[in-house]
């Protein structure tokens, strides 16, 4: 018997594509044709190829950044991921404290970003900040305005601080889903607290943590508000990250040509290393399935 298809339902999705296109596939489009360009001002543009690709490949300034921002994801990801778990496996199971557990552990998330920075900002200078008036009473040289090591372990506590939480989240959400028979199963045969932890829980959080993973990946490598309200970039090109040169490159030399193609490669990147995650995810659900 054949059944007649309704394809009235695209009429339903149809302004979600048209905001999509406008949000996202025009001004795409806009960078790409930048990006192949060079003007010099009176709205006048220039044929330039590939010109300002091979250019940005070639420029030491943008593999030092390049390798900033990667180091500062790895540091994030392996810091936060197994504090993550870790804040999430001592959180209460039921009851009125885990419900404020909760609570709290959300409340870091709802502060914008341009805030967190302001906060971390003043919290850390040694005039009027707590933390950097605490260290120079014990005696400790910090100055994450004129240390590049004491800048880097602020911006990283700071983002750690902000969003720890949100892995801490996502993994006692793949802990509840957990069904008590599996634990009474171990108990009976005394398995140890590792090895619960190693055959039981961490296999049912693999799939949220790896959407942890992925979201810190891409939060943490497009970073900006937070290290730039901090640093600025500094002290020197200690903490300048891609994101911070390519508005550098943007707004502040007005390098349209070589800004948009700046953005396509980091764009390209970022979906790339997406990707990769997506597959692994993928490949997960699959073997669990």
């Amino acid at each position: 018997m054949n059944k007649t298809l309704n394809q009235k339902a695209w009429f339903l999705v149809l302004p979600v594509l048209l905001l999509v296109a406008f949000s996202a596939v025009i001004p795409l489009m806009t960078v790409v044709n930048y990006s192949v360009q060079d003007t010099f001002g009176n709205n006048q543009f220039f044929w330039a190829g590939l010109e300002w690709f091979d250019e940005l490949i070639n420029d030491d300034r943008i593999w030092d950044a390049l390798w900033r921002q990667l180091m500062f994801s790895a540091i994030i990801l392996c810091i936060q991921v197994p504090l993550g778990v870790f804040v999430a496996l001592n959180m209460p199971k039921k009851g009125f404290w885990a419900s404020f557990c909760l609570v709290v552990m959300s409340l870091p998330l709802l502060v914008p970003w341009n805030v967190v920075g302001t906060i971390w900002q003043i919290f850390g200078r040694v005039d009027i900040g707590l933390l950097g008036y605490t260290l120079s009473s014990l005696g400790i040289d910090y100055n994450y305005t004129s240390d590049p090591l004491a800048a880097w372990i602020t911006i990283i506590v700071m983002d750690v601080w902000h969003w720890t939480s949100l892995v801490a989240l996502l993994a006692y959400a793949g802990l509840q889903s957990i069904p008590d028979a599996y634990y009474q199963a171990a108990k009976i045969d005394q398995a140890s607290r590792w090895n619960v932890f190693r055959y039981i829980e961490l296999p049912k959080m693999m799939g949220v943590l790896m959407i942890a993973i992925l979201l810190r990946f891409m939060d943490s490598f497009m970073i900006y508000t937070e290290p730039f309200v901090v640093t600025g970039g500094g002290p020197g090109n200690s903490t300048t990250l891609l994101s911070i040169d390519l508005v550098k490159l943007a707004l502040g030399q007005f390098d349209l040509g070589p800004a948009a193609a700046f953005s396509i490669m980091y764009y390209l990147v970022i979906l790339t290393i997406s990707y990769v995650f997506y597959t692994v995810m993928t490949n997960m659900d699959k073997k669990e399935g």
